[in-house]
């Protein structure tokens, strides 16, 4: 981090906020704050979410102690933290619910279906430091696109870009919890905004959505039981009992954001970028599973599933394909990777195709997943 060599004529600090937000917003970020950078009390409810080990296999949430809600260990000279907000929802895709409700169909996350956002993100972060290099000289200053030990949501929520919902996900009254989030930390001494006070009252459909009951509590995620850990997240086997909760979500999960009242505040995505590619928004199970590794490394050029790779993409497909109606074309998919190299996918295709002859044999299999 370079210290600050202030020139001279540099605007007063309320003054270089205002141009800062409206160079944002020329960049197209949907909204900017300014964040107190005091992260107290979360840090200590991060703390605990931690000692409850509902991160499971992500040890990265821990290996960097406390930098991760003290931005000025994480960036000495760190004063201030500039928060944004990148919508995503792709207006042009299939409709999420019924692609859910079509046993056939994969379901993508929506914010996966286009390019992976972290570039974009990082280069407009970039182009905006250097516009405020511009205004006041060089100054000290880190940009971050989920790339670094960063509170992102406490932040967003202390510089007024919304609230955490009882989902963990940032809300916004205006806009619903469709969007990416990206930071700046510097050290300008920038107006704070007014924190976002919270606004889910007595509503807690996120909580009885999630199909595997994951939101333990209000506010409380068990990381370990989410769609998004094990489909993305978790490398290895998938554990039995979650399997038949997971449906057809193949990538992800947005149960809690689609039940969430606020979203019908929420935008289509003005970014070109993030528009659907190649059919991926109802794409048929059994034609994703038939892939070569060459065509998946090709198609998801780009994507955010390809940090996934060919072998846990498979593992989630088979998955879903054990979920599916026992059509010819499914059980024929599933008999053909029988005896795949990869012992992962072999072991879910075996899977699938027992719950299969446990269907034809004793009627459909219980389809909630029991809560403890």
């Amino acid at each position: 981090m370079q210290s600050n060599d202030v020139a001279e004529g540099v605007p007063e600090a309320s003054t270089l906020l205002t141009q800062i937000k409206r160079w944002a917003m020329e960049l197209g970020f949907a909204r900017v704050g300014v964040a107190n950078i005091d992260l107290s009390t979360d840090e200590a409810h991060f703390r605990d979410w931690l000692d409850s080990g509902f991160n499971g296999e992500m040890d990265y949430m821990s290996r960097h102690g406390d930098k991760r809600s003290r931005p000025a260990e994480l960036l000495p000279g760190t004063v201030s933290c500039l928060s944004v907000r990148l919508d995503y929802w792709p207006g042009d895709a299939a409709d999420a619910t019924h692609i859910l409700e079509d046993g056939s169909l994969a379901y993508i996350s929506r914010y996966a279906l286009g390019r992976d956002y972290h570039k974009l993100m990082r280069t407009r972060l970039q182009k905006l430091c250097d516009r405020i290099a511009l205004a006041v000289g060089h100054f000290g200053y880190r940009a971050f696109a989920d790339s670094a030990p960063v509170l992102e949501k406490a932040l967003a929520r202390n510089a007024g870009l919304g609230w955490i919902g009882k989902h963990t996900n940032l809300i916004d009254a205006e806009a619903g919890s469709y969007f990416f989030l990206g930071e700046i930390y510097l050290d300008l001494a920038l107006p704070a905004d007014v924190a976002s006070t919270a606004h889910c009252g007595s509503c807690s459909a996120c909580m009885p959505a999630c199909p595997t009951g994951a939101i333990v509590a209000p506010y409380r995620l068990d990381a370990r039981r989410c769609i998004s850990y094990l489909t993305i997240e978790l490398k290895g086997s998938i554990p039995v009992e979650f399997r038949r909760a997971m449906g057809n979500r193949i990538y992800g999960c947005d149960d809690c954001q689609l039940v969430c009242p606020w979203n019908k505040f929420s935008r289509p995505t003005r970014e070109p970028d993030f528009a659907v590619r190649h059919g991926l928004d109802h794409a048929q199970l059994v034609s994703l599973f038939a892939w070569n590794e060459d065509r998946f490394a090709a198609n998801m050029r780009g994507s955010a599933i390809r940090r996934i790779g060919y072998e846990r993409w498979l593992r989630n497909l088979a998955v879903a394909l054990g979920n599916a109606p026992s059509t010819a074309a499914v059980l024929a998919a599933l008999e053909a990777r029988a005896q795949d190299d990869s012992p992962l996918v072999r072991e879910h295709v075996q899977w699938a195709l027992a719950e299969h002859r446990q269907r034809t044999a004793g009627g459909p299999p219980e389809n909630s997943l029991e809560r403890e």
